[in-house]
Order: structure tokens, then C-alpha cells, then sequence
């Protein structure tokens, strides 16, 4: 082996060298770039040194317990963000329900003592304005919400399908540069692997890598959204059990849209967004809507127990929205049901699930959502069945099938349609006998304050004390969990780092080191060709 092919070999392998430290420089700050290292090696039985390979500085094992803890952080950042809006709402001690309430009763009270005055009879109707106004505000809130709720999912499975697009792309890249040149270039595999990172801030994804190194990505209970160069879209469909929520789809083998089941969908953004729905969003309005509606209906009762400045007996005070039952759009039955509210110490703050188990007895399974409690009701001999404060009517018991299914919102919504009926002072029903100076019924309708009357255990203060509290807790977990899980990323984030990372005092060494490395090769040339020079000039 001659000095002078030791000298070259050295000096491409410090050019290369000085490329790859170069090439780390340039990258410090571009988003999901690994580190590459240029190994060198002893040319066997030639001498001098060879390039073995530029390596990139990945590990999969710490990117994948990055990729997850960021998928967690991604929900509970997009839970928290969420929840605040509503606790913000509710514990506003100026814009809250509670004072309204307390005003409402209190112009009872100004009532009593002057049942017949004018005034007083005004402050009570417009005391009910503002309370009846207040809760369509706030069930309007949450209404808002709920529709943003469905953008935003369909935003985040846009862009989670044109992210798994991306990766089946770089798939058939890397798999065709393989082909071509023996190896995948780095910059592909740090694209992919920026993507997967990307994709797992917006859903959680279980990364399967092939023997080829392709990678096969899945969600929920094994559901493909990349299988090699293919990717598989999720579609943000109208929920077969509630039409005006937007819940995640995908296409079956036989190409039918399956609605996918929430439990499926956990972590990132999208997961997130699903969870907050479920367990705060919903249950806020419900537990809304069972106040507007046990408020409006013990006011209703009370009145029309009373008479009015003419002697007439009193009418309703308010107007509050009605039970909602929904047929599947999955059933291959027709039955429908028609709902309305029956005994109000029962009603709860929470939705159902009702199963056809058996169509010829009338059978079904109803499932409480908040909970998981499960019962067996019958269809009576009206074609009736009722709990949970609610009777359900079918309309044609015979068009039901097994395995049908069906949704009761008993209160959902229903604060939307509250609203003060009475316009006319002299129609308030202060007494219990007609005379101008009689006050009974109005003490009753002010001591329906006092009374444990939402849920059978609680009073209209303290339901709305509840609210405010559930609200604070959901966003005080939402928000401790959250600061733990993004301590945990940070922390992966530095381990990370410290493998894949470009420290510019390290390169800023190398770039001397090689470049030491290339002049000394340079100058074992120069010697090779001084001595070869004087060999000549001996002829």
C-alpha cells in the first residue's frame, strides 16, 4: 500500500467527517433531526482508513416513550384548555346563577310583604326574566361549545389523515432509495420519525416496525391508518345515537363507514377533545338542564295552586325545554318513542342508553351513561316504560327489533327553552283564596328555596354549588395530571437530547479536530511526494 493512497484515504475520510459535523451545525434547529456520526474504520490489509457509515443518533425505545408521554401531555393540554372555559363560566361570582336564584326568591319576598303593590308584583316578573335568560345564556354556552367540539375533531382527523398520508409516502421513499442505493438516507428517516411524533400529539398510535423497516402504524383496537405505502383515513361522521355529535369513522375491509367506539380513541389532541365531551362537557348540561327544569317545574306546580289579583286560578310561570328520546340510525326496527317527565325527585343529571333484548316481550336494557348502572325494563300494557323521571311512550311496539337501540336525554338542552310566561303583574298568583292582600301562595313559592327538591337531595343553591364544584375538581385534576405528565416529557425530551441532540461546542470541537485530521493527511501526501521527488532526482 503506497503513502500516497494511505494519505487520500485518510484525507476523504476527514472530508467526510468535516461534512457530517458540518451538516450537525446547520441542523441544530430543525425540528425532529438526529444527530449523524461518521465511523471510521482500519481498510483491512491495505491500509490507511475507511468510511464505514454515517450514522444517525436514534434510539426508537426513548422516541417511543416520548412519543407516548407527548400524547398524553397533548390530551390533558387540550382537556384542560377545554374545562377551563367552563369553570371560568360557572364560578363567576357576578355573571353565575346563584345571585340571580337568590334575587328571584328574594322579589317573592318583597311579595309577601306587599302582594298587592305593583312594584313588587314587577320586581318578581323581571327577577324572572333575568334568572330564565340567564340559563338559555349559559345552556347556549355549552351549546357553542359543543359545536366547536365537533370542528374540532373534524380538524384534527384532517390533519391526522394527511400525517399518515406523509408517513406511507416516506414509506415507499425510503423503501425505493433502499432498493436503489443499499440505504435509506437519514433525512428520510428523521421525516418519518418526525411525523410519527407529530401524529401521536394528535392521537395516541402503536408503531409496528417490519423487518423491511417500514413503518405500520394502528390505532384503538387494531385499526390500520398506515399499513406500508398505504394509508387508511378516519372520517368525522354524524354518531349513529345522536346526530348532532360528530364522532370518529373508518371504512371496513367491505368498505362500509364504521363508527368507532370512543373508549378506542385515547391520548393526543383528538382523544382529548373526546374525553372532555364525555365527562365534562355533557355532564355540565345535564346537570343544567335538571335545575332549569325542577326550578321551572316546582315554581309551575306552586303557582297554579294559587289565584291571581282577578281570582283566577295561576297559569304557568315558566316554559322549560322536554326529554328527547333518539332512535339509533342503525336500527333495522322502526319503533320510535316519545318522552315527557313524570316524577321529578327522580330525575338525574345524566343520559341513557336503552338495548332491545327482547322485541316479542318488550324488553330492554337501560344503561345509565354516568355511571355504567344497568337495569331490565318492561314495555306496560300502554306501551310504556318509565325511569329516571321519565315516562318514554312507543309508538308501535310491534316494529321493534332485537339488538335495536335508542337514546333519553331527560334534561340535556332543556334550559335552552326556559323563559318567563307571565307578562301581566296582576297574573302573578300571590295568594291562596283571589284577595289583594292575600300572601300564602307566595310564602309557598318562597319557601320552595329552602326545599331538597333536584335529585331529591339537594336545593336550587345547592345543585348549583355542586356544579361549580364538580367543574373546579375536573379542572383541578385535569390541571395537576397535566403538570405531571408534561414534567415527564421534558424529562424524556433531555434524554432524548442528550442521545440525538447537536451540542455546538461538541461539533465546534470536532470541526477542529477533523480539520486537523484533514491537514495532517494532507501533509502525509506532501511528504510522500518530497521523498518520491528526491528518489527521482537520484537518477
Amino acid at each position: 500500500m503506497s503513502i500516497f493512497s494511505i494519505g487520500l484515504s485518510g484525507l476523504s475520510a476527514a472530508q467526510n467527517a468535516l461534512n457530517t459535523t458540518s451538516n450537525n451545525i446547520s441542523n441544530v434547529y430543525t425540528p425532529g433531526y438526529n444527530r449523524e456520526l461518521t465511523l471510521l474504520s482500519e481498510r483491512n490489509g491495505l491500509g490507511g482508513v475507511t468510511v464505514d457509515d454515517i450514522q444517525r443518533q436514534f434510539d426508537s425505545f426513548v422516541a417511543g416513550q416520548l412519543n407516548r408521554a407527548n400524547s398524553q401531555t397533548s390530551a390533558l393540554g387540550s382537556y384542560v384548555t377545554q374545562i377551563s372555559q367552563i369553570d371560568n363560566l360557572l364560578a363567576d361570582q357576578d355573571a353565575g346563577l346563584a345571585p340571580l336564584m337568590q334575587n328571584f326568591f328574594s322579589a317573592f319576598e318583597d311579595l309577601v310583604s306587599a302582594p298587592s303593590d305593583p312594584a313588587a308584583r314587577q320586581g318578581v316578573i323581571g327577577a324572572a326574566d333575568t334568572l330564565s335568560a340567564q340559563f338559555r345564556s349559559f345552556d347556549e354556552f355549552l351549546n357553542d361549545m359543543q359545536d366547536g367540539i365537533n370542528s374540532q375533531i373534524r380538524d384534527e382527523i384532517t390533519q391526522v389523515n394527511n400525517t399518515a398520508a406523509q408517513i406511507a409516502n416516506l414509506n415507499r421513499e425510503i423503501a425505493l432509495a433502499k432498493a436503489k442505493h443499499g440505504e435509506a438516507p437519514n433525512s428520510l428517516l428523521n421525516q418519518r420519525d418526525q411525523l410519527v411524533a407529530d401524529l401521536s400529539t394528535r392521537i395516541d398510535v402503536e408503531l409496528s416496525v417490519q423487518e423491511s423497516g417500514t413503518y405500520n402504524l394502528s390505532i384503538g383496537n387494531g385499526q390500520p391508518i398506515v399499513a406500508g405505502s398505504r394509508s387508511f383515513e378516519l372520517e368525522a361522521v354524524a354518531s349513529a345515537s345522536d346526530p348532532a355529535r360528530s364522532v370518529v369513522g373508518y371504512h371496513d375491509a367491505a368498505g362500509n363507514l364504521v363508527e368507532l367506539k370512543q373508549d378506542s380513541i385515547s391520548g393526543g389532541s383528538l382523544g382529548g377533545l373526546l374525553s372532555f365531551r364525555t365527562e365534562a362537557l355533557d355532564k355540565t348540561q345535564n346537570q343544567l338542564g335538571q335545575l332549569a327544569v325542577t326550578l321551572a317545574s316546582a315554581i309551575n306546580e306552586q303557582h297554579r295552586a294559587g289565584f291571581d289579583l282577578n281570582g283566577d286560578a295561576g297559569g304557568d310561570m315558566f316554559s322549560v325545554g322536554e326529554p328527547r328520546a333518539l332512535r339509533n340510525a342503525n336500527n333495522t326496527g322502526s319503533a320510535e318513542f316519545s318522552a315527557a317527565f313524570s316524577d321529578l325527585g327522580q330525575l338525574a343529571a345524566t343520559d341513557y342508553e336503552l338495548k332491545v333484548t327482547d322485541a316479542a316481550s318488550g324488553e330492554f336494557q337501560v344503561t345509565r351513561v354516568d355511571n355504567g348502572e344497568r337495569v331490565t325494563a318492561t314495555l306496560d300494557a300502554n306501551g310504556q316504560l318509565n325511569f329516571g323521571g321519565v315516562v318514554l311512550t312507543i309508538d308501535d311496539a310491534a316494529a321493534l327489533a332485537d339488538g335495536d337501540r335508542f337514546s333519553l336525554q331527560p334534561v340535556r338542552g332543556t334550559a335552552s327553552a326556559m323563559e318567563n310566561l307571565i307578562a301581566d303583574t296582576s297574573a302573578i298568583a300571590a295568594g291562596a283564596g283571589g284577595g289583594s292582600g292575600d300572601n300564602e301562595n307566595a310564602l309557598a313559592l318562597q319557601a320552595l328555596q329552602q326545599k331538597s327538591l333536584v335529585g331529591g337531595s339537594a336545593t336550587f343553591n345547592g345543585a348549583y354549588a355542586i356544579m361549580v364544584s364538580d367543574a373546579g375538581n375536573l379542572t383541578n385534576i385535569a390541571q395537576v395530571n397535566l403538570d405531571a405528565r408534561q414534567g415527564l416529557s421534558e424529562q424524556l425530551a433531555a434524554l432524548q437530547q442528550s442521545e440525538s441532540g447537536v451540542n455546538l461546542d461538541e461539533e465546534a470541537a470536532n470541526l477542529i479536530r477533523y480539520q486537523q485530521f484533514y491537514q495532517a493527511n494532507a501533509r502525509v501526501i506532501q511528504t510522500a511526494s518530497t521523498v518520491l521527488d528526491e528518489i527521482l532526482g537520484l537518477r
